[in-house]
């Protein structure tokens, strides 16, 4: 079954949410319809986690993950980085990335 989202009248909702199969990472929005879509097809099996990457919504754009661990860069405030520690599923090592 497909669903249609858009965040924020924009189609790119790649942007705006990463999924694995492990979990879930929405960026925060003015409109409750984004996340409901998620949270009504996915929490039943993952956790859908609301969250800001350096005070940014666009956590699909700056993360990267899989089921075992999620990479977020190195702009990531370290509240942003509890938040997603203690969301997360325990399974699930989250780990900045330094710049060099």
């Amino acid at each position: 079954m497909a669903t249609r989202v858009a965040f924020e009248n924009s189609n790119e909702i790649g942007v705006f949410a990463a999924l694995t199969n492990g979990y879930c990472l929405t960026g925060i929005n003015r409109s409750e319809n984004f996340y409901s879509v998620f949270e009504a097809e996915l929490s039943s099996h993952i956790p859908v986690i609301h969250a800001t990457i350096a005070g940014c919504r666009f956590v699909g754009r700056t993360t990267v993950g899989n089921r075992r661990g999620l990479l977020v860069p190195s702009t990531c405030t370290d509240q942003e980085l509890a938040h997603l520690r203690n969301s997360l599923p325990d399974s699930v090592v989250v780990q900045r990335v330094e710049e060099r």
